[in-house]
């Protein structure tokens, strides 16, 4: 009898399975973590109220840069005519702008008491009056009480016989000579405000995202998701993975905020009367929050291994929150008003306070660029170390449930 032949089947079961990549494995953990949060809610009104905050305060700095300090309205009447063309050079070298209009007496009256002007001059430019509303004011005390030490003075040269106007060009021509020994330095305003912002974008950016990554870990530490993926994947690979995804959403939702803002800038004037480069600025302040995004993200991500439950998160990572504030307020507080103090200039120089205080310094113009590329290099010399040790945290803790591990612990387990 012959035997039984039949067809051999091969398996195509889930245990059929082909080595994944390191790559692959890195990549499809990134895009699963860029797919989740990309449709976050949180995400995207996120990403929309920091669009709008940027445009809208463009938008102010435009309508305050416009609307200047108000000018003065001054009338006159025929007799203190005389008086206009003085009246604006005194208000010029007093650095207020004074407009002034020829009105008859009664007319000037009843404008001063509806407050369409400011003041209104009668008289003669020997002997007037001033008549206003309530009270001169600041602005224009000085500019009047100086013409009124004028009319004084030249009434007494011509009683002594002598020429007031020769006197007058004299006197408006001498000026003190000043030496400074340490003249101080000029900050453009746009500078400023380019440097203060864009500290602050990458501060919240930092933030924003170092806070997703622990947070992250200890989710799928608590849900046991980590437990599945890891038999599969190995621990560094997932935690590369999700450092990798979450880093390039943040880096999107910066990219659009930045260019909404370098947009906004642009098209309403606001850098064309200066000296900063926003373009310039722009990209470091992204390649900074790369480079800054890399090495937080890296500790955070180790540290929230350390612990089972979403309520013992800030705990572990307060240090490394605490060591982004400390270049962030000294950014702020300090950077943009001396970017060349030694406290600044030296921390730019560290890794995990350089992305916080080098684009300040960038933005303001006082750094050359060996001093950026040495910053950047000693940052990304730390990076290796960073992964390696976080990845041994991270390895030897993401298992371990219930109680928190001690750091020391898990850096000595195998």
């Amino acid at each position: 009898m012959s035997a039984d032949r039949r067809p051999s089947v091969r398996s195509t079961g889930a245990q059929d399975h082909s080595p994944v990549s390191t790559w692959g494995a890195v990549s499809l953990v990134a895009g699963r973590e860029v797919s989740t949060r990309i449709r976050s809610k949180a995400f995207v009104w996120t990403t929309v109220a920091l669009l709008v905050g940027v445009v809208l305060g463009g938008f102010l700095l435009s309508v305050v840069g416009d609307q200047g300090p108000a000018a003065q309205k001054v009338g006159v009447t025929s007799g203190a005519e005389p008086l206009g063309p003085l009246l604006t050079a005194a208000g010029s070298a007093a650095g207020t702008e004074i407009e002034v209009t020829e009105v008859s007496e009664p007319e000037g009256r009843t404008q001063v008491a509806d407050g369409d002007l400011d003041a209104l001059v009668t008289g003669t430019p020997a002997s007037f009056t001033v008549v206003v509303k309530e009270e001169l004011g600041t602005t224009l005390t000085p500019v009047f009480t100086g013409l009124a030490q004028q009319a004084a003075l030249s009434g007494a040269i011509t009683g002594l016989g002598g020429d007031p106007s020769a006197v007058a060009q004299e006197i408006a021509a001498a000026a003190p000579t000043v030496e400074t020994l340490e003249p101080a330095e000029v900050r453009d305003p746009a500078q400023i405000v380019t440097g203060m912002v864009g500290g602050i974008l990458i501060f919240i950016a930092l933030m924003t995202c170092g806070q997703l990554v622990a947070q992250g870990v200890v989710e799928e530490k608590t849900s046991r998701v980590v437990e599945l993926l890891l038999a599969t994947i190995r621990p560094w690979q997932l935690m590369a993975g999700k450092v990798l995804g979450i880093g390039a959403i943040g880096l999107m939702q910066l990219v659009v905020v930045v260019g909404g803002g370098v947009g906004t800038a642009f098209a309403l004037g606001l850098v064309d009367a200066s000296s900063v480069n926003l373009g310039a600025t722009a990209a470091w302040v992204l390649v900074w929050f790369v480079i800054g995004f890399v090495m937080y993200s890296l500790a955070l991500a180790a540290l929230a291994a350390l612990v089972s439950r979403q309520e013992d998160v800030g705990s572990v990572i307060t240090p490394v929150m605490m060591l982004m504030m400390i270049p962030y307020i000294i950014g702020i507080s300090i950077g943009p008003w001396d970017p060349e103090n030694p406290l600044v200039v030296w921390l730019s120089y560290i890794p995990f306070c350089s992305p916080l205080l080098m684009p300040i310094r960038i933005a303001l113009g006082t750094v050359e660029t060996w001093e950026i590329l040495l910053a950047v290099g000693l940052s990304l010399a730390l990076v290796p170390v960073l992964v390696w040790l976080a990845g041994k945290i991270y390895s030897n803790a993401v298992l371990h449930t219930g109680g928190r591990v001690r750091l020391k612990d898990a850096l000595r387990a195998s």
